[in-house]
């Protein structure tokens, strides 16, 4: 039996840098702010083209979702990282349901 180790949310963050997600976002009310760039995009401007789920072995503390976006506009990629369950932050959900609701 062959036993398979899911990738850590680090691994995950570094295998979408070497695809080019070089930005890290952050919320700032309603737009999302490159930490590397003074870009500030609406959610118009971008589209997630990837998420992914972490779940902490024994602490919901632990979980979490990368979101992989790209703004064409601006020809940028990058990440966010938001914790869901108990650590969820209200703001990062709207904004991101309003972006799910736009992707085809």
């Amino acid at each position: 039996m062959t036993m398979h180790t899911l990738p850590t949310l680090s691994q995950t963050l570094a295998q979408l840098k070497k695809a080019g997600y070089t930005e890290d976002f952050n919320l700032h009310g309603d737009y999302l702010a490159g930490q590397r760039s003074a870009i500030r995009l609406a959610p118009s401007e971008f589209v997630v083209d990837q998420h992914f789920r972490f779940e902490g072995p024994s602490d919901p503390a632990d979980e979490a979702v990368l979101y992989a976006i790209s703004s064409a506009r601006f020809n940028l990629k990058g990440t966010l990282v938001n914790g869901y369950g108990t650590s969820s932050d209200e703001a990062t959900d709207r904004l991101l349901r309003a972006i799910q609701q736009q992707t085809p």
